[in-house]
């Protein structure tokens, strides 16, 4: 992970790691995050997502150190539904072409203050909801108006582990990782 590309000021590790703390809530864009931004259609038009196991396996082990994760997308698709059930996800929230205000309903929501949200996003669409986080995060194949954006961008490009980084970054700022090992390996 790597502080922000084409900033005047880049935030100091000290800063971005006091940020990290703060974070009660982490939200994911899904096209481009939590896939390679690729949509598959069989031949009878359903459509099909690849997910990467990793950032599925990080929202669990977030879950379980009471560190809620959540999806904001601007398409449907009941795939997206499944996949936030079987990760046990706080919300999953499609067919939200705005995020700027489906970020702050889904805030509200939760009941959480925008400041101790973590946002990742990968496009153009994503740049209301990042501006509106505390914590504004992007794949290393964001584009480049998100990059500009954003505190942090991944090592890992979308749908190959961007958001197993972020979250594991964030746990590890907030003190939560080995509870978040243990969590996995009860004795």
């Amino acid at each position: 992970m790597s502080p922000k590309r084409g900033s005047k000021t880049k935030p100091t590790a000290a800063s971005l790691a006091q940020q990290a703390q703060r974070v009660e809530l982490m939200v994911f864009d899904v096209d481009g995050v939590l896939t390679d931004g690729g949509l598959y259609y069989g031949v009878h038009g359903e459509m099909q997502k690849r997910f990467d196991v990793k950032d599925g396996h990080g929202m669990v082990m977030a879950r379980l150190t009471k560190l809620p994760c959540a999806l904001l997308t601007a398409r449907v698709s009941d795939i997206v539904a499944i996949r936030g059930r079987e990760l046990g996800l706080a919300a999953v929230v499609q067919g939200k072409k705005f995020k700027g205000p489906a970020f702050l309903e889904l805030c509200q929501q939760m009941n959480v203050d925008p400041s101790r949200v973590s946002y990742m996003g990968d496009d153009v669409n994503d740049l209301p909801a990042l501006e509106l986080a505390g914590l504004r995060m992007c794949p290393a194949d964001a584009r480049p108006e998100v990059q500009k954006v954003c505190h942090v961008v991944t090592k890992a490009p979308g749908g190959h582990g961007a958001a197993r980084e972020a979250i594991e970054w964030v746990l590890k700022a907030k003190g939560l990782w080995e509870q978040a090992l243990a969590a996995m390996n009860p004795s």
